[in-house]
């Protein structure tokens, strides 16, 4: 079955102003350098944080220092820490702050919910000094009152109206850079959920979701309605393959359904709800033929109707719940060590079916690595399932 409700964010606006005793973040950033016609080196810096929980520690890792080139990927993991402290600190929303600051003709958003006031105010202050801003957001949350005040400042906003979700999480600056993931600009899901965001310079990938942007908010195309018109489903950055995949019209889960059935040796995924029958499927039938299948799913959508867990669970697979008292938002797979999925796209028929998704391929082995570090660490943190 999949009738679980995939997403959180609804829960995350709700508690925005709940007595939470201590609320401070960190965020580990993992920069790809690229040089032309040269192999990858990168570096990965970690902050070192507490953790709500007794977690076990990261070191930080540092590359090699860059050769020439420029730097074109860069990928963000939240960190939620508690640090006796209520402030808010060192956060991902820091870089988002700067990404939009640094603006220069347009900055296009698309996502869920949106409360974080530094967000907001880095948007006003760019339209303020002519930098053509908009926004699209689900209906469900046009009513926040940071959405509001950006619309009363004359930011043009364009509301889905529509039961099924606008679900995306991106922003394109620009036409140059594109930032997509897992991360809401929510306080919930800068400061206390696992999210990651990737940090992507290309005009061409860039152009991919400016297309998939004015579908929405210059054409009131939304679910069923969205056109199969990506410009660059497959293109290159610096060296890495990269596929671009849009829901409901790409077909998202039939691509991922193929890197599983292709999986050699291992999948690694980080999953707030898997409710796809299907996914669930090719995961166990990867297991019986040999693959190394590991998961770890948010402990509060485990107990619905629609959830896979337990079925994954009696298919001896090692599946574990996550123990971050909040939410584990991640939505990625990792196959073989060499190929990340990512994006807004929850693994479920309503990703699939109805919701605005996007899930972004990378084809590399060092952007792997940077998520199989936080696969492990929560992984490791979970500890094995009954």
């Amino acid at each position: 079955m999949d009738s679980l409700e995939e997403d959180s964010s609804q829960t995350e606006i709700r508690r925005k102003d709940s007595t939470i005793a201590t609320r401070a973040s960190s965020n580990m950033v993992a920069s790809v350098r690229l040089a032309p016609g040269m192999a990858l080196v990168f570096l990965v810096g970690l902050f070192l944080v507490f953790r709500f929980l007794p977690l076990p520690a990261r070191e930080p890792t540092i590359g090699p220092e860059p050769i020439g080139g420029s730097e074109a990927i860069r990928v963000y993991f939240t960190q939620p820490a508690s640090t006796g402290s209520s402030e808010q600190v060192g956060s991902v929303e820091e870089e988002l702050v700067k990404a939009i600051d640094e603006a220069q003709s347009s900055v296009d958003m698309a996502v869920y919910a949106l409360n974080l006031g530094d967000i907001a105010d880095a948007l006003r202050r760019a339209n303020q000094r002519g930098v053509d801003v908009r926004l699209v957001i689900e209906s469900d949350n046009a009513d926040e009152p940071e959405v509001q005040a950006l619309m009363g400042a004359g930011i043009p906003i364009h509301a889905d109206q529509r039961p099924p979700l606008m679900h995306h999480k991106f922003m394109v600056i620009d036409g140059a850079e594109l930032w997509t993931g897992s991360m809401n600009m929510t306080s919930g899901a800068a400061f206390q959920d696992n999210n990651n965001l990737v940090r992507i310079a290309s005009a061409r990938l860039a152009d991919d979701f400016t297309g998939e942007f004015n579908e929405m908010f210059e054409q009131d195309r939304f679910g069923a309605l969205s056109l199969e018109d990506t410009p660059y489903a497959s293109l290159e950055v610096s060296g890495v393959t990269l596929e671009v995949l849009f829901s409901p019209d790409d077909g998202v889960a039939a691509r991922i359904i193929d890197l599983i059935d292709g999986a050699e040796f291992s999948l690694d995924f980080a999953a707030f709800s898997l409710t796809s029958n299907a996914i669930a499927d090719r995961l166990i039938a990867a297991a019986e033929r040999g693959v190394r299948v590991r998961g770890v799913m948010e402990t509060s959508q485990v107990g619905g109707t629609g959830s896979e867990y337990a079925r994954l669970r009696q298919a001896r697979l090692d599946v574990r719940l996550d123990e971050n008292p909040f939410n584990m938002h991640h939505k990625f797979i990792v196959i073989d060590s060499a190929v990340v999925a990512t994006g807004s796209y929850n693994f479920s028929a309503s990703a699939e079916e109805r919701n605005d998704e996007n899930m972004l391929l990378i084809h590399d082995p060092r952007i792997a690595s940077l998520y199989l570090e936080e696969f492990s660490w929560l992984f490791e943190a979970a500890g094995p399932s009954p």
